[in-house]
């Protein structure tokens, strides 16, 4: 699936909104070392990250080549400041109507429009894709992404209150968000 937007900021920068291509994998790479170093809300520690650039460079070439998922860069002055995809749950009958999505920003660049603008990519790239359903999850603790997720459509339809423990031995509470799509 191809994506290709730009965007203005809140600040007047432009931002691209595009695929992440395999020669972003050092980059993207990179940035989600820093997103996740920034913040307790993501899933993984930046030193639990397992892919090398090889590996990553395939990710998204084959979210590029596929027809139901994508993984889409927000690029400013040449530099890639946050990610965002969806894909496929699972490949059965029952469940290939739904679909998942995940984004990260680097914290500098909050505020400014780029995980709206990348929430709302995702969400037209699911529709365009035939999906019925897109599915997240978020700390709950996490209130601007709970706002940001709320405002583009996204109910609540369930909690786990022991979804992550953290490295400092406290459980965090995810929220898990659905939006059906037309």
């Amino acid at each position: 699936m191809e994506y290709n937007r730009q965007l203005l900021l809140k600040d007047g920068r432009a931002c691209v909104l595009r695929n992440g291509t395999a020669a972003d994998a050092e980059a993207v790479l990179a940035t989600f070392i820093r997103t996740h170093a920034e913040t307790d809300f993501l899933t993984t520690y930046p030193d639990e990250l397992t892919f090398t650039t090889e590996q990553e460079g395939d990710f998204l070439r084959k979210a590029t080549e596929s027809a139901r998922e994508i993984e889409i860069v927000a690029e400013v002055d040449g530099a890639i400041v946050g990610t965002a995809g969806i894909a496929l749950i699972r490949d059965t009958e029952k469940t290939r109507h739904r679909a998942s999505f995940g984004i990260s920003v680097e914290k500098a660049w909050w505020g400014l429009g780029i995980g709206r603008a990348l929430t709302n990519a995702c969400i037209e790239c699911a529709s365009a894709a035939s999906y019925a359903q897109l599915e997240l999850e978020v700390v709950a603790e996490n209130e601007r992404a709970r706002a940001l997720y709320r405002s583009a459509g996204f109910v609540e339809y369930g909690r786990n209150p022991r979804a992550f423990r953290a490295r400092s031995g406290v459980w965090q509470e995810n929220i898990l968000m659905r939006l059906e799509l037309p």
